[in-house]
């Protein structure tokens, strides 16, 4: 027989383990619950400084009025000047550069970057970059023909050393041109390979030749005065020549004599639907002409339409363009500069746009002279223009970013010209409503639309992240703050060119006393 005292101990011992076991619960509970609340205050405080970022839009609706003005700054301004010592170009150079600049217009400027870049990593003296001819334009104008030249070599005299042509040299009692030997860099190769391979070879040889040379320099450099000095090529080195400017100024002018205007890239070229395999939408005879130039221009993928259109590889076409604009408030009054080249498929793909925007316009119906078309609207020269009107433009909207050049360069030169507006188009995001629209399902449509787009950054400062070019985004390397919260973002002081003219004349001075002494 079991005593009361045995059943109450043991009653007790297991009353006191449940409370033991209750309590290590509620302690878990409670530690569960802080973490929790920690973690919920740190989403909140990363939620609230992401969104309240300049140039940010959270889901928030945009007005049209806000549109037409250019995106917060935040205190931040473009400045490409030095911040830290950057000596003149050496007397002495390790030899001479030269670079062909091959592919379109846009990629050649971005070649011309890299050049400046590389020159300026091998203390080599840049021979002017040599443009290849553009078949598909038909085009051979050339670095003369298309840049300003002076002001090229004067804008960058305190980076580096640049000449028209490679010098003559004697031999024998012969003057013969230098020669250079002729290299293919890697692509995207990193600065240690121009500081030993390249440098090597042009030390050995006197000259280089660096050939293909379209992303022959890796653009993420942990080196923000390098990439500093991509910029001052960029947005104030490389100017187009003067008639170029002249014209692109005209057509501007007479833009914004009738109010806000707003340029839109049409990227439905034959080269870039036939890249993205969007073939499907064309007519059997229009897809044999896709499928030919694909085969014959690029390596073979088996691209599926379907597929390609469900993640957002097609470029947008011109109707589904169209009603981005209509669904973001946009009237039909609208004020629209197209740029493109001639659109595959004929006029029947710009019909519904311009049923829901008529006020359309191109460099070829400005009301310009012949004379001033034919001199500054053929080929490359007419890219040019375009390049430089939706520079200008209030609002700039591109139909496919990705890979084409002229967007993602004209981005990047917006970005740094003020944060003036972009209209960046999540072509991933609108696919799904696009092709639910296709289907007959319209309900929602435009409220849809406008919620994908009142995700998007519309100009305004913000982190790059990858896949997002640095010529895309040269922020925050390229832009500074007057009044910084981190010092490394302070502007530079007002006298940075004088100082650098200063050391230059310097330099030079030092090398007309040594010549003269010698």
């Amino acid at each position: 027989m079991r005593r009361a005292g045995d059943v109450f101990g043991r009653r007790g011992n297991r009353q006191l383990k449940q409370l033991w076991g209750l309590r290590g619960i509620l302690e878990r509970l409670s530690v569960a619950l802080i973490v929790l609340l920690i973690c919920c205050i740190s989403l909140f405080t990363t939620f609230k400084s992401t969104t309240n970022r300049p140039g940010i839009h959270s889901g928030k609706p945009v007005s049209v009025d806000e549109l037409w003005e250019t995106a917060a700054s935040g205190g931040w301004r473009p400045s490409s000047a030095p911040r830290s010592d950057w000596p003149p170009p050496p007397v002495e150079t390790s030899g001479y550069l030269r670079v062909r600049c091959n592919g379109g217009l846009n990629q050649q400027r971005t070649a011309i970057c890299n050049a400046v870049l590389a020159a300026r990593i091998m203390n080599a003296t840049l021979v002017l970059p040599e443009l290849d001819a553009n078949a598909y334009w038909n085009d051979n104008s050339g670095f003369q023909g298309i840049y300003d030249v002076e002001h090229f070599i004067k804008s960058l005299r305190y980076d580096v050393r640049i000449v028209e042509t490679l010098p003559e040299i004697s031999k024998h009692g012969k003057s013969k041109k230098l020669k250079a030997h002729q290299i293919r860099p890697p692509r995207d190769a990193p600065v240690n390979w121009y500081k030993t391979v390249a440098l090597e070879a042009m030390k050995e040889h006197g000259a280089i030749y660096l050939t293909p040379f379209s992303h022959r320099l890796e653009e993420e450099i942990d080196n923000a005065e390098y990439q500093r000095l991509r910029c001052r090529v960029n947005y104030h080195a490389l100017r187009f020549k003067p008639q170029i400017m002249k014209l692109s100024q005209a057509i501007v002018s007479k833009l914004r004599s009738q109010g806000h205007f707003m340029s839109i890239h049409l990227r439905f070229e034959m080269d870039m639907l036939s890249f993205a395999g969007c073939f499907d939408i064309f007519t059997p005879a229009e897809q044999k002409i896709l499928k030919k130039y694909r085969e014959e221009n690029f390596a073979p993928k088996e691209l599926v339409y379907n597929e390609r259109r469900a993640i957002g590889k097609c470029p947008l076409t011109p109707e589904e363009a169209s009603l981005i604009l209509r669904a973001m408030g946009f009237e039909n009054s609208t004020r629209i500069y197209l740029a493109a080249g001639e659109l595959f498929g004929g006029d029947r793909f710009m019909k519904p746009f311009r049923a829901l925007f008529p006020r359309l316009a191109n460099h070829n119906t400005m009301g310009l002279s012949a004379d001033e078309l034919a001199e500054g609207t053929r080929g490359m020269l007419g890219s040019a223009v375009d390049y430089m009107v939706c520079l200008l433009s209030d609002i700039f909207l591109p139909t496919y970013d990705g890979p084409s050049n002229f967007a993602n360069n004209v981005m990047g030169h917006r970005l740094y010209y003020g944060f003036r507006t972009i209209i960046q188009p999540d072509r991933k995001a609108l696919a799904p409503i696009f092709i639910k629209r296709e289907k007959g399902q319209t309900a929602d449509f435009e409220e849809s639309v406008r919620r994908v787009m009142y995700n998007r950054e519309f100009g305004g400062p913000h982190k790059r992240i990858p896949p997002e070019s640095f010529y895309v985004n040269s922020w925050p390397e390229c832009f500074c703050q007057m009044n910084p919260k981190n010092t490394e973002d302070k502007c530079p002081p007002e006298n940075v060119v004088e100082n650098l003219n200063s050391r230059l004349q310097s330099e030079e001075g030092m090398r007309s006393s040594n010549m003269t002494d010698g």
